[in-house]
Protein backbone atom coordinates (compact mmCIF):
# COMPACT_ATOMS: atom_id res chain seq x y z
CA UNK A 1 0.00 0.00 0.00
CA UNK A 2 2.87 2.36 0.77
CA UNK A 3 4.46 1.54 -2.59
CA UNK A 4 1.15 2.21 -4.35
CA UNK A 5 0.96 5.59 -2.63
CA UNK A 6 4.44 6.54 -3.81
CA UNK A 7 3.75 5.37 -7.37
CA UNK A 8 0.32 7.06 -7.44
CA UNK A 9 -1.36 3.79 -8.47
CA UNK A 10 -5.09 4.28 -9.18
CA UNK A 11 -7.49 2.80 -6.63
CA UNK A 12 -8.85 0.17 -9.04
CA UNK A 13 -5.35 -1.19 -9.63
CA UNK A 14 -4.55 -1.07 -5.90
CA UNK A 15 -7.52 -3.34 -5.27
CA UNK A 16 -6.30 -5.70 -7.98
CA UNK A 17 -2.85 -5.81 -6.40
CA UNK A 18 -4.35 -6.64 -3.03
CA UNK A 19 -6.51 -9.39 -4.52
CA UNK A 20 -3.48 -10.87 -6.28
CA UNK A 21 -1.68 -10.97 -2.94
CA UNK A 22 -4.56 -12.75 -1.24
CA UNK A 23 -5.96 -9.69 0.55
CA UNK A 24 -9.40 -8.12 0.46
CA UNK A 25 -9.85 -4.93 -1.61
CA UNK A 26 -9.26 -1.81 0.49
CA UNK A 27 -11.30 0.67 -1.55
CA UNK A 28 -15.07 0.49 -2.10
CA UNK A 29 -16.68 0.84 -5.51
CA UNK A 30 -20.25 2.09 -5.78
CA UNK A 31 -22.38 2.76 -8.83
CA UNK A 32 -22.83 6.46 -9.49
CA UNK A 33 -26.58 5.96 -8.89
CA UNK A 34 -26.21 4.44 -5.42
CA UNK A 35 -27.21 6.44 -2.31
CA UNK A 36 -23.62 6.45 -1.03
CA UNK A 37 -22.63 8.78 -3.88
CA UNK A 38 -25.62 11.13 -3.61
CA UNK A 39 -23.51 14.03 -2.32
CA UNK A 40 -20.98 13.53 -5.12
CA UNK A 41 -23.76 13.51 -7.74
CA UNK A 42 -25.21 16.70 -6.28
CA UNK A 43 -21.83 18.44 -6.34
CA UNK A 44 -21.15 17.38 -9.92
CA UNK A 45 -24.58 18.59 -11.04
CA UNK A 46 -23.96 21.93 -9.35
CA UNK A 47 -20.68 22.34 -11.24
CA UNK A 48 -22.31 21.43 -14.55
CA UNK A 49 -25.21 23.84 -14.12
CA UNK A 50 -22.96 26.61 -12.87
CA UNK A 51 -20.81 26.37 -16.00
CA UNK A 52 -23.66 27.16 -18.39
CA UNK A 53 -23.89 28.64 -21.01
CA UNK A 54 -20.61 26.87 -21.74
CA UNK A 55 -20.51 23.07 -22.25
CA UNK A 56 -19.34 20.76 -19.47
CA UNK A 57 -19.34 16.98 -19.08
CA UNK A 58 -18.63 14.35 -16.44
CA UNK A 59 -16.83 11.30 -17.83
CA UNK A 60 -15.57 8.03 -16.37
CA UNK A 61 -12.30 6.13 -16.74
CA UNK A 62 -13.20 5.03 -20.29
CA UNK A 63 -14.44 8.47 -21.42
CA UNK A 64 -18.07 7.34 -21.21
CA UNK A 65 -20.44 10.25 -20.64
CA UNK A 66 -21.86 10.14 -17.10
CA UNK A 67 -23.58 13.55 -17.09
CA UNK A 68 -23.56 16.82 -19.01
CA UNK A 69 -25.15 20.24 -18.90
CA UNK A 70 -27.67 21.53 -21.41
CA UNK A 71 -25.02 23.51 -23.30
CA UNK A 72 -23.46 20.32 -24.68
CA UNK A 73 -26.34 20.05 -27.16
CA UNK A 74 -24.97 23.09 -29.00
CA UNK A 75 -21.90 20.99 -29.90
CA UNK A 76 -23.47 17.60 -30.59
CA UNK A 77 -26.29 18.75 -32.85
CA UNK A 78 -26.25 16.69 -36.05
CA UNK A 79 -24.39 13.70 -34.60
CA UNK A 80 -25.80 10.26 -35.44
CA UNK A 81 -28.39 9.08 -32.88
CA UNK A 82 -26.55 5.79 -32.24
CA UNK A 83 -23.54 7.75 -30.98
CA UNK A 84 -25.74 9.63 -28.51
CA UNK A 85 -27.52 6.63 -26.98
CA UNK A 86 -24.67 5.68 -24.61
CA UNK A 87 -22.12 8.32 -25.53
CA UNK A 88 -18.38 7.86 -25.33
CA UNK A 89 -16.93 11.33 -25.78
CA UNK A 90 -13.83 10.15 -27.67
CA UNK A 91 -15.92 8.07 -30.07
CA UNK A 92 -18.38 10.95 -30.44
CA UNK A 93 -15.51 13.32 -31.28
CA UNK A 94 -13.65 11.18 -33.82
CA UNK A 95 -16.34 9.01 -35.43
CA UNK A 96 -17.16 10.03 -39.03
CA UNK A 97 -20.85 10.19 -38.01
CA UNK A 98 -20.01 12.31 -34.99
CA UNK A 99 -18.19 15.61 -34.61
CA UNK A 100 -15.21 14.71 -36.82
CA UNK A 101 -16.54 16.16 -40.11
CA UNK A 102 -17.15 19.50 -38.35
CA UNK A 103 -13.78 19.74 -36.58
CA UNK A 104 -11.67 22.19 -38.56
CA UNK A 105 -8.40 21.12 -36.90
CA UNK A 106 -9.22 17.41 -36.86
CA UNK A 107 -5.59 16.28 -37.29
CA UNK A 108 -4.45 18.20 -34.21
CA UNK A 109 -7.48 17.33 -32.11
CA UNK A 110 -7.36 13.65 -33.06
CA UNK A 111 -3.67 13.43 -32.15
CA UNK A 112 -4.34 15.14 -28.82
CA UNK A 113 -7.18 12.76 -27.88
CA UNK A 114 -5.35 9.63 -29.01
CA UNK A 115 -2.26 10.60 -27.04
CA UNK A 116 -4.36 11.02 -23.88
CA UNK A 117 -6.01 7.66 -24.48
CA UNK A 118 -2.71 5.92 -25.20
CA UNK A 119 -1.11 7.23 -22.03
CA UNK A 120 -3.98 6.07 -19.85
CA UNK A 121 -4.10 2.70 -21.60
CA UNK A 122 -0.38 2.12 -21.04
CA UNK A 123 -0.49 3.40 -17.45
CA UNK A 124 -3.41 1.20 -16.40
CA UNK A 125 -3.05 -1.80 -18.71
CA UNK A 126 -6.83 -1.69 -19.10
CA UNK A 127 -7.95 -3.89 -22.05
CA UNK A 128 -11.09 -1.79 -22.59
CA UNK A 129 -8.94 1.28 -23.16
CA UNK A 130 -6.67 -0.67 -25.52
CA UNK A 131 -9.72 -1.80 -27.52
CA UNK A 132 -11.04 1.75 -27.66
CA UNK A 133 -7.68 3.04 -28.90
CA UNK A 134 -7.58 0.41 -31.65
CA UNK A 135 -11.10 1.34 -32.71
CA UNK A 136 -10.46 5.08 -32.81
CA UNK A 137 -7.19 4.77 -34.71
CA UNK A 138 -9.16 2.93 -37.39
CA UNK A 139 -11.42 5.92 -38.04
CA UNK A 140 -10.69 8.00 -41.15
CA UNK A 141 -9.84 11.66 -41.17
CA UNK A 142 -6.81 13.39 -39.79
CA UNK A 143 -3.31 12.34 -38.89
CA UNK A 144 -2.32 10.70 -35.60
CA UNK A 145 0.79 12.88 -35.48
CA UNK A 146 0.57 16.01 -33.37
CA UNK A 147 1.70 19.15 -35.15
CA UNK A 148 3.76 21.93 -33.63
CA UNK A 149 1.91 23.78 -30.84
CA UNK A 150 0.31 27.08 -31.77
CA UNK A 151 -0.60 29.64 -29.11
CA UNK A 152 -0.94 28.89 -25.42
CA UNK A 153 -3.61 26.15 -25.65
CA UNK A 154 -4.84 23.74 -28.32
CA UNK A 155 -8.41 24.76 -29.17
CA UNK A 156 -11.18 22.60 -30.53
CA UNK A 157 -12.26 24.39 -33.71
CA UNK A 158 -15.81 23.33 -34.52
CA UNK A 159 -17.79 24.46 -37.55
CA UNK A 160 -21.34 25.59 -36.75
CA UNK A 161 -23.95 27.48 -38.75
CA UNK A 162 -21.45 28.72 -41.30
CA UNK A 163 -19.06 29.93 -38.58
CA UNK A 164 -16.44 28.37 -36.35
CA UNK A 165 -16.26 27.95 -32.60
CA UNK A 166 -12.95 27.89 -30.76
CA UNK A 167 -12.96 26.17 -27.36
CA UNK A 168 -10.35 24.99 -24.89
CA UNK A 169 -10.96 22.64 -21.99
CA UNK A 170 -10.00 22.33 -18.34
CA UNK A 171 -10.19 19.01 -16.50
CA UNK A 172 -10.95 18.61 -12.78
CA UNK A 173 -11.21 15.60 -10.46
CA UNK A 174 -12.34 14.86 -6.93
CA UNK A 175 -9.08 15.28 -5.07
CA UNK A 176 -9.91 13.29 -1.94
CA UNK A 177 -11.69 10.29 -3.47
CA UNK A 178 -11.49 6.97 -1.63
CA UNK A 179 -14.11 5.23 -3.79
CA UNK A 180 -12.98 3.70 -7.10
CA UNK A 181 -15.88 5.14 -9.10
CA UNK A 182 -15.43 8.64 -7.70
CA UNK A 183 -11.67 8.63 -8.30
CA UNK A 184 -12.23 7.72 -11.94
CA UNK A 185 -14.69 10.53 -12.62
CA UNK A 186 -13.51 13.74 -14.17
CA UNK A 187 -15.21 16.99 -15.13
CA UNK A 188 -14.22 18.55 -18.43
CA UNK A 189 -15.34 22.14 -18.83
CA UNK A 190 -15.12 23.98 -22.13
CA UNK A 191 -14.37 27.69 -22.36
CA UNK A 192 -14.59 30.05 -25.33
CA UNK A 193 -11.21 30.88 -26.83
CA UNK A 194 -12.55 34.01 -28.50
CA UNK A 195 -15.37 36.54 -28.18
CA UNK A 196 -17.35 35.17 -31.13
CA UNK A 197 -17.54 31.73 -29.51
CA UNK A 198 -18.67 33.23 -26.21
CA UNK A 199 -21.39 35.21 -27.98
CA UNK A 200 -22.58 32.13 -29.88
CA UNK A 201 -22.84 29.95 -26.77
CA UNK A 202 -24.63 32.65 -24.78
CA UNK A 203 -27.11 33.05 -27.63
CA UNK A 204 -27.96 29.34 -27.51
CA UNK A 205 -29.34 29.71 -23.98
CA UNK A 206 -31.39 32.83 -24.60
CA UNK A 207 -35.18 32.30 -24.64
Amino acid sequence: MRLSDQLDVPLRERNELLLAGGYAPAYPQHSIDEPELASVRAALSQVLRGHEPYPAVVIDRWWNLVDANAALASLTSGCAPHLLEEPNVLRLSLHPDGLAPRIANLGQWRAHLLEQLHRRSVRTGDPRLAELETELRGYPGGSDDASEPVGVVLPLRLRVDGGELALFSIEARVGTATDVTVEELSIETFYPADAATADYLRAQTMP
